[in-house]
Order: structure tokens, then C-alpha cells, then sequence
């Protein structure tokens, strides 16, 4: 059975008390300047002050001994909120959006989500495969060990179920955790846009029973907008994935109030995500009924919106988490890092409330909370080696990656050269053990 010890580093990591961490909360993290990791077999078998973690070795000698000389420990990254699974870019898309045009202006020309479903629908799935592989493969090296990635850029039954299973196969194929959404229901195709309420049809009646049977996605979500779905739309497709035993997530007021955050109260969602323009009685909804706000402060900016309001949802109880929305038109964005720097120097988080967001309650936001997010004995071993000596360098040192080392599951699966000295034997930067 491998040991692995991480030594003289400075830890920091929320606490799990087996539910996402809200209000006052969400900010208090365990601060352990003196402290040490050992993982055994993939597993955090000790952790805290070094001398007591030590003690738990009774004996023992480790495989690898890691001198993190002070440097900062966190938890993986988890980024529950991606569509990372599509065929082209649309950069000139992002062109047009600089000039002044807005973004339900170009879906309703038939660009936006449109036209990615354009690109996926004849990509192979080897294709889509690799493209995925590659932001996949990126955010690791941005410190994100698991993720979400959601369909929804096939917009018929066959293309739903072809990037599902691209999907899992990406689970598969690198060292991330991986959750599958299914958002068969993130546009209007344009074969039914005069008739949206057939699509909604289709979605409920072909769809989700298709999708159910596959057995690869774990959530449905529904894009609940102006020109997309209707709140009763979004109702009906959402109660019919229940009814299927999928749990529910929601695209929310992104951009006008529709009262979607509401919605995902009702229906006690796992998170509705965005929620912009999400109104305080709506978010006090959420609150109690232990909704997860996922917010994504990288769209906002692509976007050059007005950031979600994170100061005032942690103020009314709601959990809060971090997350890229990594797509090809509205946050072309795979670094957690980035979007840590935003929500605290653009959303007024703390660090301690950035690092719970994007950690912790992220991990809560797609069902991994009891295995990955915080830094406990008999969680998995997915941590941050940070080129700083507390997780405030994630928003500090701005426009670069102050992360140096990925570990899942016990295992360096990325390594960068520090500025200085790191003790990293060589047998952990070899090829066969690194996913670059």
C-alpha cells in the first residue's frame, strides 16, 4: 500500500460537515501553517499539524517524501459548470459581441448555442473526444481535479447521446472526475423554433426516457431564459428528469428574472447557475432550501455584464460555488485560478469564501462532496501544491497559474518547474505519470 507525504506546507481547506457550507460559514477555513499530508493508496490518511500526522506513520517509511518548503496546500479545484464537450470555436462570434451585439440577439440570428450545434452534429465522436480531451487536459493543469460537463449542443435525440458518451469516455481517458449532465434542453433548434413547445415535447417524451436508459448522465438542466425556455417549460422538463432519477440543475436568470432561481427552489435543485439578474426573494428561496448558487464570474467578464451578486447571496445563506462555464462562445475559459481572481476582486468574496466556492461547495453542486473538496482523512487525495505560502496567490499574482503541482488520488498528475526549490523526486515527473 503506497505512502506519499507532503511536509512543511502551509494547508488550507474548508471542513466538511457533510452539506455545503453557507453564510458566515463559507468563510471559515482551517488555517494549518505547520502541516503535512500522507496519502495512502490514493486516500488522505492523515492530515494537519506535521508532527502529529508524523505519529500516524508509526514507523512506516513513505514511497515519496515531498518538502513543499511552507508552500500553500488546497484542495483540487472542482469546476462544476462546464460545456467543454464541442467541435468548433466562435471567435467571430466574440468579435461581433465587442461591437456592441447581444448575445440573445446573435442566438436568435442563429449563432450562440446554434451554432455549435451546427459544428457537433456531423463531428465523429473521436473528434469531439479530442477537442474535449484537450480542455480537459488544460483545466488539470489550471488545478481542477474533477468537473462537470454537460451536452446540449446536439439538440436531437441521436447528437444528445453522442456527447454523452463522449462524455464518459473522457471519464475513462484522464485522471479527472467526471459528472455528465444531460441540457438536450439549452436551446430551441431551429426546426422547431416556430413550435418550441413540440421541442419540449421531444425533450420529456424521447429524450429523458433515451437518456435514463443510457445511464452515463448523472443531472439534467434546462437553459430557463428570455427567447430560450419558459419557466412552465422548464418546470415540465425539469419534473420529468426527477421522475426519470436524475437530479435537476438549472440555467437561471441569467440575463432577466424569470424567476428561475424560484424554480430551483421549488424543485430543491442540486444548483441553478448563473443568476445574474436573480431577484432577492427568489435567492432567499434558494437559501432555504439549500440551493447551491453556481456562479460564473468568467461569463460575466467575457461577457462584460454586471458580475452575479456573491456578497449578497452569502449574506442571505446561500451556498455559494465557483465554476469556468467553459464553452466556445460566452467564456472561453478554462482556469479556475482566473476565476477565483474575479469573484474576489470583482464579486467581493473573501479568499477563505473563494476558496470554499471553488472547493467544497463546487464539489457538493455535482454530488461529490463526501469524496472530494476538502482536505479530511478518507476523502481522496486531490490537492494543490500553490507557488505561494497561503491560497490568497490565487487572486494575488494575477494573469498567471500559481499552481505547481496536481495530485489525484494520490498521484503527481501535473508538475511545473517553481521559481525556486521544490523537492520532487524524479520518479514523479516521468511521462507515464504525469497527463500533460
Amino acid at each position: 500500500m503506497s505512502l506519499v507525504l507532503y511536509r512543511n506546507a502551509h494547508l488550507a481547506t474548508p471542513i466538511d460537515p457533510g452539506r455545503p457550507l453557507a453564510g458566515p460559514d463559507q468563510g471559515r477555513i482551517l488555517h494549518q501553517p505547520a502541516g503535512a499530508l500522507l496519502c495512502r493508496a490514493g486516500t488522505i490518511a492523515a492530515v494537519g499539524e506535521e508532527a502529529a500526522v508524523l505519529r500516524e506513520l508509526q514507523g512506516a517509511i513513505p514511497e515519496r517524501t515531498v518538502d513543499c518548503g511552507g508552500r500553500c496546500l488546497v484542495p483540487g479545484f472542482v469546476d462544476p459548470h462546464t460545456h467543454m464537450c464541442f467541435a468548433e470555436r466562435r471567435e467571430a462570434e466574440f468579435g461581433l459581441r465587442l461591437e456592441g451585439l447581444p448575445y440573445l440577439e446573435i442566438l436568435r440570428r442563429g449563432g450562440g448555442i446554434l451554432a455549435s450545434v451546427q459544428a457537433v452534429r456531423p463531428a465523429s465522436e473521436a473528434t469531439l473526444l479530442e477537442n474535449t480531451r484537450r480542455h480537459a487536459r488544460s483545466a488539470l493543469r489550471f488545478g481542477t481535479t474533477s468537473l462537470e460537463v454537460k451536452s446540449g449542443y446536439g439538440l436531437d435525440l441521436d447528437t444528445e447521446l453522442k456527447m454523452l458518451r463522449v462524455i464518459e469516455r473522457l471519464s475513462k481517458d484522464c485522471p479527472l472526475d467526471v459528472v455528465a449532465t444531460f441540457l438536450g434542453a439549452h436551446a430551441i433548434p431551429p426546426e422547431y423554433r416556430e413550435i418550441p413547445d413540440r421541442y419540449v415535447d421531444l425533450v420529456v417524451d424521447s429524450m429523458l426516457p433515451a437518456v435514463a436508459a443510457q445511464g452515463i448522465a448523472r443531472y439534467c438542466d434546462v437553459f430557463c431564459e428570455t427567447g430560450v425556455f419558459t419557466l412552465e417549460q422548464s418546470r415540465r422538463i425539469l419534473k420529468a428528469a426527477a421522475r426519470h432519477g436524475l437530479g435537476v440543475k438549472i440555467h437561471a436568470d441569467e440575463v432577466n428574472d424569470l424567476g428561475g432561481a424560484g424554480l430551483a427552489a421549488e424543485l430543491r435543485a442540486a444548483s441553478a447557475e448563473h443568476l445574474l439578474a436573480a431577484a432577492d426573494s427568489h435567492l432567499q428561496r434558494m437559501a432555504a432550501a439549500g440551493v447551491i448558487a453556481v456562479l460564473l464570474p468568467a461569463t460575466a467578464y467575457s461577457l462584460r455584464k454586471d458580475y452575479a451578486r456573491a456578497r449578497r447571496m452569502i449574506e442571505l445563506g446561500v451556498p455559494v460555488a465557483l465554476a469556468t462555464d467553459c464553452n466556445p462562445g460566452s467564456s472561453y475559459c478554462e482556469s479556475m485560478p482566473f476565476v477565483f481572481g474575479l469573484a474576489v476582486l470583482q464579486m467581493g468574496l473573501s479568499v477563505a469564501e473563494a476558496l470554499t466556492a471553488a472547493t467544497l461547495n463546487a464539489a457538493y453542486a455535482i454530488g461529490l462532496g463526501d469524496r472530494v473538496g476538502s482536505l479530511e482523512p478518507g476523502k481522496q487525495a486531490d490537492f494543490l501544491v500553490l507557488d505561494g505560502k497561503t491560497p490568497t496567490i490565487l487572486a494575488y499574482h494575477a494573469g498567471v497559474s500559481p499552481v505547481i503541482e496536481v495530485i489525484k488520488r494520490g498521484e503527481t498528475v501535473f508538475w511545473t518547474p517553481p521559481p525556486d526549490t521544490l523537492t520532487v523526486p524524479p520518479e514523479a515527473r516521468k511521462e507515464n505519470r504525469t497527463w500533460n
